[in-house]
């Protein structure tokens, strides 16, 4: 009999020792296969992401065309906004503020300049944005 339970025993650990082994096994897979489904949810939200972008893009590309279209009749505002302080001045003694001038009215302040200052000085208002 002791014989029969001895057999029994080492039976008894075999199978103990394939359970743990198994249950390693089933451990380690879990951990692989949660791997691959954090993989595939960032996926997800990666394209997602880029579908957002690409519909702005779109967006930003249709308000250039629309500008471009607006704007060949316009010209691009200019990066410089400030008239020059002797250009100020000199129209100042004219009565020309630095409200937008009127065309004629500028021609005639600037009747005593020659060719190259009037139009440097309407080149400088232009700049500045302040002819009508």
């Amino acid at each position: 009999m002791e014989t029969h339970e001895s057999g029994m025993g080492e039976r008894l650990e075999a199978a103990t020792t394939l359970l743990e082994k198994t249950l390693n096994w089933l451990e380690e897979r879990q951990s692989v296969l949660t791997g691959e489904v954090e993989r595939i949810s960032a996926t997800v939200e990666q394209s997602r992401r880029e579908a957002e972008l690409a519909e702005k893009l779109a967006q930003a590309e249709r308000e250039l065309g629309d500008l471009k279209a607006a704007g060949t009749a316009t010209i691009v505002s200019p990066l410089r906004r400030t008239v020059p302080a002797a250009t100020s001045e000199m129209l100042a003694k004219h009565g020309i503020g630095e409200s937008p001038v009127d065309v004629r009215t500028l021609d005639a302040a600037l009747s005593g300049l020659s060719l190259e200052q009037r139009i440097a000085v309407k080149t400088q208002l232009l700049r500045a944005g302040a002819i009508a």
